[in-house]
């Protein structure tokens, strides 16, 4: 059973996130000492280099040859089908959108896996569980947030070539303006019928190598990679990074968590309230991370096989606060920031005792 310890251990991993968000909204809100033009420059520095630093050195770091494979298939399995349900949401329900689809992704299956989960793994089922959840977040670095990181960019330059060609065939399109009787626009009488806009949807291939260029330009993309690529090679031959890059890499990635979370505050004290998003999607927002992702999960594990402690830390590790770095994502791609703001902040707030009544309700079920 877990103890008041074990607890405090999870309290106290988690506080100096809120120092950090309450860093940012005060040094707005209150203190006046950075500005709104200003915080749009420190989310940019939070997702173009500490983050991607900070995901790099805890990928590295992981051991790819005792990672347990059944876990991650089953923890896979249930985000496909999340992504297959959020796929078919916008062609069975007039309420479904690619962009909400997107976000709910995030919703459901993104979790804070290395600041919360570690400690609570570790107080709930002991050192083989905290593995468990860093290879988790490993994976989840290296495939799920680079698909999202696709999905963004995919959204982005769909939007950008959709508007830049059908601004070019409305030039191309609308003749010049004349009168009724055919003298020209001197008279101020102008024929309408000549404002016709066709719309042209970009091919394919020009829309994959925009996307793909994007994507190699940015770090987020390739931070993950770059490390288990890493880690394959230096427990294969069982050699360490030199000291120098080890300390050039720690430096900055150090930075990631408390900066993102800064980033936050500094969001939060540019909205008029502080959950954002308003009563209605906060409580949608936890539905899909609290009982829509460990159901998923739950389903997919018992498919897998799993049973005992191992099927519940899965359930549990799914009912994991949201992703900071999935509202880092959000904000630079002006993607429902909003509701994923007040996803983490809520999130974390209540996610102590409901991840506690998981551990109590499946220690029933043996």
């Amino acid at each position: 059973m877990i103890s008041w310890e074990d607890i405090y251990k999870v309290v106290a991993a988690m506080v100096p996130l809120y120092v950090a968000l309450g860093l940012g909204y005060g040094s707005v809100r209150w203190w006046r000492i950075i500005t709104p033009e200003q915080c749009e420059a420190i989310n940019r520095l939070v997702s173009c280099i500490t983050l991607p630093l900070f995901t790099f050195e805890f990928t590295l770091h992981t051991d790819p040859f005792a990672m347990n494979y059944r876990v991650i298939a089953a923890d896979a399995i249930a985000r496909l089908i999340i992504i297959l349900l959020l796929a078919a949401w916008p062609k069975c329900s007039r309420k479904g959108s690619y962009c909400w689809s997107i976000t709910s992704f995030s919703l459901s299956t993104l979790t804070n896996s290395l600041v919360v989960g570690v400690p609570l793994a570790n107080a709930m089922y002991g050192h083989w569980a905290q593995d468990l959840v860093v290879q988790l977040s490993v994976v989840q670095a290296i495939v799920w947030l680079t698909l999202l990181l696709f999905v963004f960019e995919l959204r982005k330059a769909g939007c950008g070539l959709f508007d830049a060609g059908a601004g070019q065939v409305a030039s191309i399109e609308s003749p010049p303006a004349k009168d009724v009787d055919g003298a020209g626009a001197a008279s101020g009488v102008v024929d309408h019928e000549a404002a016709a806009v066709i719309n042209v949807r970009p091919s394919f291939w020009r829309l994959m190598k925009v996307v793909w260029l994007k994507l190699a330009l940015n770090p987020n993309s390739y931070a993950s990679i770059v490390g288990i690529t890493w880690a394959f090679v230096a427990n294969r031959w069982h050699f360490e990074m030199p000291s120098i890059m080890e300390g050039s890499i720690l430096i900055m990635s150090k930075a990631g968590t408390g900066m993102a979370m800064f980033s936050m505050g500094l969001f939060m004290a540019l909205q008029e309230k502080i959950l954002a998003c308003g009563p209605e999607l906060t409580a949608f927002g936890m539905v899909l991370k609290f009982i829509a992702g460990p159901a998923a999960m739950a389903i997919s594990s018992i498919a897998m096989g799993l049973r005992g402690d191992i099927l519940h830390l899965a359930i549990i590790q799914a009912a994991l606060p949201q992703s900071i770095t999935s509202f880092i994502f959000a904000r630079e791609y002006g993607l429902h920031a909003d509701v994923l703001s007040t996803a983490v902040i809520f999130g974390m707030l209540v996610s102590l005792p409901i991840l506690v009544a998981y551990f109590v309700v499946l220690g029933f079920f043996r």
